[in-house]
């Protein structure tokens, strides 16, 4: 019998970057939408780390660009390949197809079905699901190119314009809370014509930014194992600007610069243990209800007085991101590299 073997497979900025080209985006469009992938460009420098730490837990580690995922994973015997997503996508990008040709060989994997993949990925039936499950996220209207598809409710306090499949919480600009649907219809054409995305129009909510992360580290882990922390950047939400500001080429760029400054994280229980309890029920229905499992995070805006806000979910998270490292360092004990090989160690028999 072969050598257990964990096989991550990912999806390159530059892959991503000369295939948009091709497609006729323009250059800083082009860059900013690869550099959604840039967990893969700040992965690749640990790889050897990462061979390191499976080979003392009996495993092979083989990382894979994703072109290349069809031709290794046909053939590899089930009993001993484990695949492992790291880079999602199912309109820019690409790595929504690796758990599906896994799936089409028979392989397991780490982490959700595929079908998650494509309703993560857009916001607008995302929150569609996830309001018909009684869990507190804004309700949207979606608008594309200047034209209502749903109109948003009423909002006292304005409203919050972002992609449909692209952006997971950032606002692309600075202006991107606007208190006119005038101007969000603005938006919404500016969004289409840089990036020929529909927009999610949702009411704008207070509160600071709260990622959760999980990783099951153990088979058994539950919502218990979840990390809750607080991610204060200065900034009321996250631009494109801001998020290209912290991984991959564009990060090393901001770094080399001195215009990176790593978001501070302070656990939410430290301060309001009744939100964080929130978040770990809301953790545990979509645990129950929608399938996820071994790696995930949400993301939050939780009020002074306990409110919650769900704005999404994401089930290829930022595993090289400092709010994932971090997570992997409290909740157990371990780096990035060995938090992930004893994770594959668990579930493949070694």
């Amino acid at each position: 019998m072969s050598k257990p073997t964990l096989v991550l497979v990912y999806e390159t900025e530059a892959a991503c970057r000369a295939r948009l080209k091709a497609e006729g985006f323009a250059e800083r469009q082009a860059l900013e939408i690869s550099s959604y992938l840039a967990q893969s460009t700040d992965l690749t420098p640990e790889f050897p780390d990462m061979e390191r730490a499976c080979a003392t837990r009996g495993l092979d580690f083989l990382p894979i660009e994703l072109d290349d995922a069809a031709k290794v994973l046909a053939g590899r015997p089930a009993a001993t390949t484990l695949v492992w997503t790291l880079t999602d996508g199912i309109a820019y990008f690409r790595g929504g197809a690796a758990p599906a040709l896994a799936r089409l060989n028979g392989l397991p994997t780490i982490g959700a079905d595929d079908s998650l993949f494509a309703l993560c990925q857009d916001k607008f039936r995302s929150g569609a699901v996830l309001a018909a499950l009684g869990l507190p996220v804004p309700p949207a209207g979606l608008a594309r190119d200047g034209e209502w598809l749903v109109r948003p409710p009423a909002s006292a306090a304005g409203w919050f314009v972002k992609p449909n499949r692209l952006g997971a919480k950032i606002g692309i600009w600075p202006d991107s809370r606007c208190h006119d649907l005038d101007r969000a219809l603005a938006l919404s054409r500016r969004v289409h014509e840089a990036y020929r995305d529909a927009v999610v129009v949702q009411p704008y909510v207070a509160g600071r930014n709260v990622r959760a992360s999980f990783l099951g580290v153990r088979p058994d882990a539950g919502p218990d194992a979840l990390g809750i922390f607080f991610v204060d950047s200065g900034g009321d939400f996250q631009t494109m600007d801001d998020s290209m500001a912290l991984y991959g080429d564009t990060g090393a760029a901001a770094i080399a610069e001195g215009r990176y400054t790593e978001p501070e994280l302070v656990a939410v229980a430290d301060s309001q243990p009744e939100a964080a309890a929130h978040i770990r029920a809301i953790a545990a229905t979509l645990m129950r209800a929608l399938g996820l499992r071994d790696v995930f995070s949400m993301d939050f805006r939780v009020e002074a007085d306990n409110t919650v806000h769900l704005i999404e979910f994401e089930i290829c998270p930022g595993l090289p991101c400092f709010d994932f490292r971090s997570y992997c360092r409290s909740q157990w004990g371990m780096t990035l590299a060995e938090a992930t090989a004893e994770t594959a160690a668990s579930r493949l028999k070694t």
